[in-house]
């Protein structure tokens, strides 16, 4: 606060100059010590990787500013801090503009300053500014100085108020001595002016008190609700800790505080009669104790976001100011769900949810105490929503759009205090479903919820459009805590990922500052997709974290990357070079795209159908890319055997137990014998072409390569015929295709007696020519001869 202590007494022409509209000068008043303290100077306002602690900064400027108009006794000034905000949460699109906006008055002040220097020493200002009160209290820096800084006050309370009574038992002394009359009348004039100067300083004291606690209080609700926002944040993996002892703590000796400067008030009144400065100190402190008792209930354990009816779950709420209770009266809470409606009219106006809208078994539960950690919680354990009343909803809005909330609600008794509190929270939104199909799109509300709802908002309102750089940010944050690794998505993936939302596959600029919807998140269908961006991603999470955490992590997938940007990076690769990419024509797949040898001596790049997660239960990624002989380097030149070693696994035989041993192995087919069907899955590499893959590889006279009569598709019978020459054996076992619909099955057969078959390779094509255009990839069961034989039933690989 150094520099505003100068910049204040600066003549008003060169103060208006400094501040522009976008940032006020009430702001640089208010927040004076807690600006300066802040790092604004290490910020790089070019480095996009900083954006998130610059908005950490808006939002506590934002904070600062609500909680000193709600404080403040004057309407005009408090509506002017609201007002402005309001305006300061402009810089939320733009959070690195903040810093370069604050950068540059800093520097101005002490340019400023520098050239009047001279002036200020030769005709310093006679009549300053006040000094500027801090939203961080009287001694700003931390915590210690703010609590040492409100004992000061109380300790100068407490030590006129003995002056006082000194005073008095002084003046009684006098008035009892045998002194002469007028000696001792003079001496008890003197006193009673001394005791109106101590009475109006004590006065002051405690004013000064009552302010000092209010500033702490002020910083220790923000550390609450920072508290909250950081638990709402891990919904998409921000950073945590549930550790709530530090705030518990500062709750206690704010209660004790409170509770001596009552006590305080209370005997000044006494002492020297009603003042209305007593009376205001009275109802400032019963406010500040309504205030903190209100903020000390905590959700600590929250609902589930995402709850099916009919399904058990539990939640915690804890009293941070439980060890204060008054013993004999415990504290019994009652939950009950409410909409979106009756949230806003609970938090805006305090009115109470008359409505029922569900029926939640198991609502109640009362407040215990555990000594061990000093915490008071009431567990809601085998909670269940039975049933649940809709609100009309408005055009196409889903049932998973819809936002409900757990209300907590109970009267609270503390030691020292006559009567009960009502004390109420509410927990963060949750979706209701019927049906674990709609789980995806629950969770997709959820998480825009979360990611961009401000800081202290109404319930439960969230902007229809972000900058695609917040969405960047959090898809980041949900892929590294859903696949629990340390490795995020590169510039590379991000882009890809804002050409599919946005629909355009060609874009080569900056998506940073477009404007993503809901709509493109999760209600629109990708472009020749039958699923939206969110289904999608989620797919590919859910597929990583079962099955390919480690691969990613060790930096063996490519991931989120557009077949344009496959065709450029491997362009110049020798043949067998190949990477890993998601699919992105189906939900939950991993793809390997490689550098293939064309029939006449070309190359091409071919992705292989897709592998989903049923078929890595399997066989496992490491293995599969072991048994295809046709790729032999990671891009962009490590070889496969190196580089997935450790992913390789030990095959399981069954030799010693009366069995023969079987192995199951990955196959591709020969591409250059059977030619993809769909020409636009092979693209054809050519040093004289255009990097980007051309619409067709074929020439506009040469009609497209038919199918091999000699390999079976889906829609024909899959045929079979045994060693006897006996007639074709069908197959009746399920299998899918991405879309879940059958394409052929096999099943367990015992063909007619005849010959032993000997090393028999069964080879079936899982292929959907029409979706892919791939290499088909097969499975082959490879045994020892065999004394009695059996068909094994296939899966789709």
């Amino acid at each position: 606060m150094a520099q505003w202590e100068k910049v204040k007494s600066l003549p008003p022409q060169s103060l208006s100059e400094l501040y522009p509209t976008e940032f006020p000068m009430e702001v640089r008043y208010y927040l004076a010590s807690w600006i300066e303290e802040q790092p604004w100077e290490e910020f790089n306002v070019d480095d996009p990787s900083q954006e998130a602690q610059a908005l950490q900064l808006l939002e506590q400027i934002i904070s600062f500013l609500q909680g000193i108009a709600q404080q403040n006794a004057n309407v005009v000034e408090r509506l002017r801090l609201q007002h402005i905000g309001a305006k300061m949460s402009e810089f939320q699109s733009q959070p690195l503009l903040l810093v370069k906006t604050v950068q540059n008055i800093l520097r101005k002040e002490r340019d400023l300053l520098s050239q009047m220097s001279i002036t200020f020493h030769q005709n310093p200002p006679q009549q300053p500014c006040p000094p500027a009160p801090s939203p961080l209290g009287a001694a700003s820096p931390g915590r210690e100085d703010r609590s040492q800084a409100l004992a000061m006050w109380i300790m100068k309370v407490t030590k006129i108020r003995e002056e006082s009574h000194l005073l008095k038992g002084e003046m009684l002394r006098i008035q009892e001595s045998e002194l002469p009359e007028q000696v001792k009348k003079t001496q008890i004039q003197q006193m009673e002016f001394n005791g109106q100067a101590l009475s109006l300083k004590r006065f002051q004291l405690l004013q000064e008190a009552v302010h000092s606690l209010n500033q702490c209080q002020i910083h220790h609700l923000h550390k609450i609700q920072t508290w909250r926002r950081d638990q709402h944040l891990a919904t998409i993996g921000g950073a945590f800790s549930e550790d709530l002892g530090p705030l518990q703590t500062w709750c206690e000796h704010l209660l004790g505080a409170n509770m001596k400067l009552r006590e305080e008030v209370l005997l000044a009144g006494r002492d020297c009669g009603g003042t209305e400065t007593i009376q205001e100190c009275q109802k400032r402190l019963d406010l500040l104790l309504q205030t903190l008792i209100q903020s000390s209930l905590i959700v600590d354990k929250q609902p589930p976001q995402v709850v099916k009816t009919h399904s058990k779950f539990s939640t915690s709420v804890r009293l941070l100011l439980g060890e204060k209770m008054a013993p004999g009266r415990p504290v019994h809470l009652k939950a009950q769900i409410v909409t979106e409606v009756q949230a806003r009219n609970l938090v805006q106006m305090g009115a109470m949810p008359a409505e029922n809208v569900g029926e939640l078994v198991s609502n109640t539960a009362i407040m215990e105490h555990n000594a061990s950690n000093k915490s008071t919680c009431a567990i809601f354990r085998n909670m269940c929503i039975k049933k649940i009343k809709r609100a009309d909803r408005r055009g196409s809005e889903s049932v998973t759009e819809e936002k409900f909330a757990i209300h907590f609600s109970g009267d609270v008794v503390l030691m020292g205090c006559e009567l009960p509190c009502k004390v109420q929270t509410l927990s963060f939104p949750i979706v209701v479903i019927v049906h674990g199909s709609q789980d995806i799109n629950a969770m997709a509300t959820i998480i825009w919820d979360c990611a961009f709802s401000d800081f202290d908002r109404v319930p439960f309102v969230v902007p229809d459009r972000v900058p695609w750089k917040q969405m960047c940010m959090t898809l980041d944050n949900k892929f590294m805590s859903e696949v629990q690794t340390q490795r995020g998505l590169d510039a590379y993936n991000h882009h890809f990922l804002a050409q599919k939302i946005f629909n355009k596959p060609e874009y080569k600029e900056n998506f940073s500052n477009m404007l993503v919807s809901w709509s493109q998140f999760n209600k629109e269908m990708l472009s020749g997709r039958t699923f939206t961006f969110w289904q999608w991603f989620d797919g590919v999470m859910e597929l990583s974290k079962k099955h390919l955490r480690y691969y990613w992590s060790d930096g063996l997938i490519s991931g989120f990357i557009g077949k344009q940007h496959l065709h450029v990076i491997l362009q110049d690769r020798p043949n067998g070079t190949f990477l890993l990419r998601f699919s992105d024509s189906e939900i939950g797949g991993i793809t390997i795209a490689y550098v293939a040898q064309t029939e006449n001596g070309g190359r091409r790049v071919q992705n292989i159908q897709p592998f989903s997660k049923k078929d890595l239960e399997i066989r496992c990624l490491g293995d599969r890319i072991r048994d295809i002989e046709a790729i032999t380097h990671l891009y962009p030149n490590f070889p496969k055997n190196e580089v997935f070693q450790k992913y390789y696994t030990d095959e399981q035989r069954m030799e010693g137990r009366g069995y023969i041993g079987v192995s199951i192995r990955t196959k591709v087919e020969d591409t250059t014998a059977h030619p993809p069907l769909d020409p636009q899955q092979e693209i054809t590499l050519a040093p004289s072409l255009s990097p980007y893959p051309p619409d067709n590889v074929y020439p506009p006279e040469a009609p497209p390569p038919q199918p091999d009569p000699s390999i079976f598709y889906p829609g024909q019978q899959p045929p079979y015929q045994n060693d006897t020459g006996g007639a074709f054996v069908p197959y009746s076992g399920p299998f899918t295709d991405p879309e879940g619909n059958s394409i052929f099955s096999t099943t367990n057969t015992t063909p007619s007696p005849g010959p032993s078959l000997h090393d028999m390779d069964l080879e079936f094509p899982m292929l959907d020519p029409d979706m892919y255009g791939v290499p088909p990839v097969t499975m082959t069961t490879i045994g020892s001869p065999l004394d009695q034989t059996k068909t094994n039933s296939a899966s789709k690989f």
